[in-house]
């Protein structure tokens, strides 16, 4: 049995820890006869540990109001993970419905599964989306409001993860290298944060193969070395799908259908095998997509004139310039539609949209502000009253709180 050292018992973590001599000459713990100097001393050491756990249990039971005053003081001076992750679902969703255009379907979907998902405490698996549509059409817009709403620190905390093909793998012949480093990387930042986000961008650009590594990482019980994987939110973001997706906007349209009554059960699979069998897709015969653990492909439609100008007249306020209808109208007449006939959707969304507001407040300010043309598109629908959101939507906010967020902006549902 080994020598408690005198005068070496010290707490440590609510316990008395005794420090033992080693042997010089062994590398094993001595197991010569105590003395009863030492067996007393080894007794007292035993005693001090037991009291010192009772004390600890006893002051953590009737002072957890100092303990949380102390949470608060550390949170002030650290970011570490528990600190960092404060999320508030009612702002998400808030900022969702009145801050993106034209998007009932990934309005829903994301609010709805993020809220679900972080209600369990113990989820099985971790949250895994897929955003796919055009350019311009808000997907990073919404990943940017996903991160801002989980943290404090929103976009810039330490445990928001993002990688860009072209940026951090940008060769193809090094796929290998990359997937090791990749696996490292998740691997080690879900040990320091269970509740880490990561984003992958332009996945369309993603080198096939690669992103399969995450594989054991997606799927359900993955616990290692304590480890819980499970707590963790992927999101994928890409253009592959756009077809599938505007070919159902424009059939609608044509078809003289609301804009609401494309439903995510129309695109869901659709989108799936888009991804699943293009070879310009980072999902190219993917396990990911094969084992199905994807929890939700999330599609955005194409915008019409009416979103741009919404676009343009968000960005006017940002700039105290809400009243610039002129610059509204010219912005929103000189974008490019499709298809040809009909001329229903903006080829490039609201991408272009900080760009010619620019361009029109120089034109303007020189006093060249050009005609606006007239016909289908010539009108702003900017006035006109928002739609109510259904009261039976899954939602943290209420029904009357929803309808309050849609009414600050324009009616959706009409193409």
């Amino acid at each position: 049995m080994p020598d408690c050292l005198p005068g070496k018992c010290s707490p440590h973590r609510h316990f008395v820890t005794c420090f033992w001599k080693r042997s010089s000459e062994k590398k094993n713990y001595k197991t010569d006869r105590l003395s009863l100097g030492g067996l007393f001393r080894f007794s007292v050491c035993q005693q001090a540990a037991k009291m010192l756990a009772v004390l600890s249990v006893l002051f953590l039971y009737l002072y957890n109001p100092v303990s949380g005053v102390f949470q608060k003081l550390y949170c002030t001076i650290s970011d570490s993970c528990e600190c960092d992750f404060k999320p508030n679902i009612k702002d998400l969703e808030w900022d969702l419905y009145k801050n993106v255009y034209g998007q009932h379907l990934a309005q829903d979907i994301v609010s709805e599964e993020v809220a679900k998902f972080l209600k369990n405490k113990s989820p099985d698996r971790p949250l895994v989306l897929s955003f796919h549509g055009s350019s311009g059409t808000g997907k990073t817009l919404v990943s940017s409001m996903l991160g801002n709403h989980l943290y404090s620190s929103a976009m810039s905390s330490p445990y928001v993860h993002q990688f860009v093909p072209t940026l951090h793998f940008p060769l193809p012949d090094r796929v290998k290298e990359y997937r090791e480093e990749l696996k490292s990387w998740v691997q080690g930042n879900l040990t320091e944060c269970a509740r880490s986000v990561f984003f992958f961008d332009e996945m369309e650009k993603m080198p096939p193969g690669l992103i399969d590594v995450l594989e054991p990482f997606l799927g359900p019980s993955h616990v290692v070395f304590r480890t819980n994987y499970r707590k963790a939110i992927y999101v994928f973001i890409g253009t592959t799908g756009e077809e599938v997706i505007n070919k159902m906007a424009l059939e609608n349209r044509q078809a003289g259908l609301d804009r609401e009554e494309i439903k995510l059960a129309d695109l869901q699979e659709a989108i799936a095998q888009t991804v699943y069998n293009s070879n310009t897709s980072g999902f190219f015969h993917s396990s990911i997509i094969q084992q199905k653990l994807i929890t939700r492909f999330v599609p955005f439609l194409p915008l019409s004139r009416r979103h741009v100008e919404r676009c343009v007249r968000s960005q006017l306020c940002q700039r105290g310039s809400c009243a610039r209808s002129d610059v509204v109208e010219a912005v929103g007449a000189d974008m490019i539609y499709t298809p040809v006939q009909g001329q229903y959707f903006s080829s490039t969304g609201c991408k272009a949209v900080p760009a010619k507001i620019n361009l029109f407040l120089h034109t303007i300010h020189c006093g060249k502000l050009p005609s606006l043309p007239t016909g289908v598109h010539s009108r702003s629908y900017l006035e006109q009253p928002e739609r109510l959101f259904p009261a039976s939507s899954v939602s943290p906010l209420t029904a009357v709180e929803r309808s309050s967020a849609s009414f600050l902006t324009d009616a959706d549902h009409l193409f």
